[in-house]
């Protein structure tokens, strides 16, 4: 094939761009350009490689999207076996490890490489003329399988090495991996397709590398760390372990930041130490950390012990799964109504803590884990995150299990639970009446935009509940001056003021009412736009979701809040009682509220204002506007106080409107004339 001189230029172009921008991004993790551009850019390649097939080299940055699906993996013999670690869990067991070592060599103190030992998969990758021929799976050591088109899809996995003084042939050995954030990531998507997730990041990993469809992993976000050399010919490897990682570096290949040279078995512990602190930190996933005699003339000395080598030895993190029987799964309520499944363990040590209790996160993930009482079941604790169960072991489960039905009716006060379509977690939806969530509901309704009374702060309200003084919104009505004087932090000046400020709210608005009831998704903007179309509360109350959804602003989520909230009995008592204690409002007319001379109009407030912002927001809500706190397109009009920011910079790039203060004060005493047409 006629090949033209500028289309062999521009792909050699294309190689070194791509090449290095794929190093910066996957080894450096340090991008120079858009992701759109190497895109564009690698477009490019595929596209004339498909005119002139045969520019398509094994080491061509289009190599990585996958090849045909494999019918199995072919065995690997490995030329040097890539040997087990021995293990040691205590201070102890290190000291004999470096003791024994001491003995041998004969010396005083040895230096050692420490570095994490990650929790993913052996990898041999066999590098030639500093091409990548080969990559293989550890196995049992001595054979493993060829995963070359699997491993060819990594990105931190160069297709060619670079860099100076590269052997003839080197069988670089590394630890493929999925960090947390990719294991996240992953399980995010496996759930969207509705497919089963993994259970931690080295499962994922594992079985990522080992499908025979390469194209699939290509979309796995695996990455790699490289940590050692097995076979080299006609090249020179450097005296030491620690030269050697920074001779791996330098040929292209991703090497960990946090190993580091010690001295004796002191220096090695106090590395295991920090990292150990540290561990749940990082963005990866180790089980504990690797210890290496740095010079090799010392490794050589100390030799091998059966599949092990003696101058070499993993000290293992305490375990962060274990196995134990799930005895029962409880339903917690939670301050804002949400259901939580709680699993009830036979106790176990776990990553060091006995653990009893664990999350089962929502009614979906029992359903995908398929979690019975009675199971045995994996469960998992990383720092101080709350513990989780992982997965049941199906084999051993008992006969006659039966799946946990989720309840259908608060367990704390025994309103009907709802699910909203879409959302992960079902709630309660007795907001006035359910212990679980008194306080927050208490707090929110004495809050300023809501009922507004002054002196009842949270921790007289948590003070208040937690001696049993009130149970609802509506006890707080009854409270006396001498119940209260006679409070922790409360004194019988405070008592006055805060029965006076009591007696105040009792006066309010049908819209701050609504605002105050806690209705979840309600919001003051919300509220005011069921006050200004029913009219009445009455009329809210009995009103059904497709009369709700016909207001502005409320959708079928939010219809199905309000309509579940004032059908519980519990509410609509609480409600009685608040109104029986006095609170009272004066209703709207809902032909005037129709005629709202800023009804569709949305404006926007920014800088200082002489009366107090919520005071004009109120005003310009009361004549039909919809007052937002950011500029847009949609935005009709700002009005600027002193000062004014960011809001006003971007009101003048897209050509809103803006008017001062004064404007705003004419706007508010009804001259319509100042809004612009």
């Amino acid at each position: 094939m006629n090949i033209p001189d500028e289309i062999y230029q521009r792909v050699e172009q294309l190689h070194e761009q791509l090449n290095y921008h794929n190093h910066r991004y996957y080894v450096l993790d340090d991008p120079e350009i858009p992701d759109v551009d190497y895109d564009m850019m690698l477009r490019e390649l595929q596209d004339i490689e498909a005119e002139y097939p045969d520019l398509c080299r094994p080491d061509s940055p289009s190599q990585r999207v996958g090849a045909a699906p494999l019918t199995k993996f072919t065995e690997v013999k490995h030329e040097v076996p890539m040997l087990s670690l021995g293990n040691v869990f205590s201070e102890q067991e290190l000291d004999d490890f470096d003791r024994r070592c001491r003995e041998v060599l004969d010396i005083d103190a040895i230096e050692y490489v420490a570095e994490p030992k990650l929790d993913g998969l052996a990898i041999s990758l066999l590098y030639k003329e500093g091409l990548l021929v080969r990559a293989a799976t550890r196995g049992d050591g001595t054979t493993g399988e060829d995963v070359t088109a699997n491993v060819k899809t990594i990105g931190a996995i160069p297709l060619r090495l670079s860099g100076k003084a590269i052997p003839a042939v080197v069988e670089v050995r590394g630890e493929i991996y999925i960090s947390r954030k990719g294991f996240e990531a992953l399980n995010a998507k496996q759930r969207e397709k509705g497919e089963k997730t993994f259970a931690n990041p080295r499962n994922a990993a594992a079985g990522s590398l080992r499908l025979l469809d390469s194209s699939i992993t290509a979309q796995r976000p695996l990455t790699m760390y490289c940590y050692a050399v097995g076979k080299c010919t006609d090249g020179v490897l450097a005296d030491t372990h620690s030269e050697v990682l920074e001779q791996l570096r330098g040929w292209g290949l991703r090497v960990s930041h946090e190993h580091k040279v010690v001295k004796g078995a002191r220096g090695c512990y106090r590395y295991y130490e920090k990292l150990l602190q540290r561990r749940d930190k990082l963005p990866y996933e180790i089980d504990g950390i690797v210890y290496k005699v740095n010079r090799f003339d010392q490794q050589q000395t100390l030799g091998f012990v059966s599949r092990a080598p003696r101058w070499a030895i993993a000290h293992k993190f305490p375990a962060q799964e274990k196995t134990t029987t799930l005895l029962a799964i409880d339903i917690q309520v939670g301050r804002t109504g949400a259901l939580t499944p709680v699993a009830r363990l036979e106790p176990v040590e776990v990553g060091g803590v006995i653990v009893t209790n664990a999350t089962l996160h929502n009614q979906d993930e029992i359903e995908r884990k398929d979690v019975r009482v009675g199971d045995t079941v994996i469960v998992r604790r990383a720092g101080d995150v709350i513990p989780e169960v992982v997965s049941s072991v199906v084999s051993k489960r008992k006969k006659g299990a039966r799946k946990f039905k989720y309840p259908t009716h608060c367990p704390e006060c025994g309103s009907d639970v709802i699910r909203i379509e879409g959302e992960a977690k079902a709630r309660c939806s007795g907001g006035l009446v359910c212990p679980a969530q008194r306080k927050e509901n208490i707090k929110h309704f004495a809050s300023r935009r809501a009922m507004d009374i002054e002196g009842l702060g949270d921790k007289l309200v948590e003070q208040l509940v937690d001696e049993n003084i009130i149970e609802n919104a509506a006890d707080l009505y009854s409270l006396s001056k001498e119940q209260l004087a006679n409070m922790e932090r409360m004194g019988e000046k405070s008592a006055e003021n805060l029965i006076k400020a009591l007696d105040k709210s009792k006066s309010t608005t049908l819209p701050r009412f609504i605002y105050a009831l806690g209705i979840r998704e309600v919001g003051e903007a919300t509220a005011r736009s069921l006050a200004n179309h029913f009219g009445t509360l009455e009329k809210i109350m009995s009103a059904s979701s497709d009369e709700l959804e016909s207001v502005p602003d409320v959708g079928p989520v939010v219809a199905t809040n309000i309509e579940t909230f004032d059908h519980q009995p519990h509410n609509r008592d609480v409600i009685n009682q608040l109104i029986t204690s006095g609170l009272h409002w004066d209703d709207i007319d809902v032909t005037h509220s129709e005629e709202q001379p800023l009804k569709g109009k949305t404006i926007v407030l920014t800088g200082a204002l002489s009366m107090p912002r919520s005071e004009a927001k109120d005003a310009l809500q009361s004549m039909g506007a919809k007052v937002s706190g950011s500029v847009s397109k949609k935005t009709s009009l700002v009005f600027a106080g002193a000062d004014a920011g960011s809001k006003l910079v971007k009101a003048n790039e897209l050509g809103i409107p803006v008017l001062d203060e004064a404007s705003l004060q004419l706007l508010l005493k009804g001259n319509l004339s100042v809004f612009p047409d």
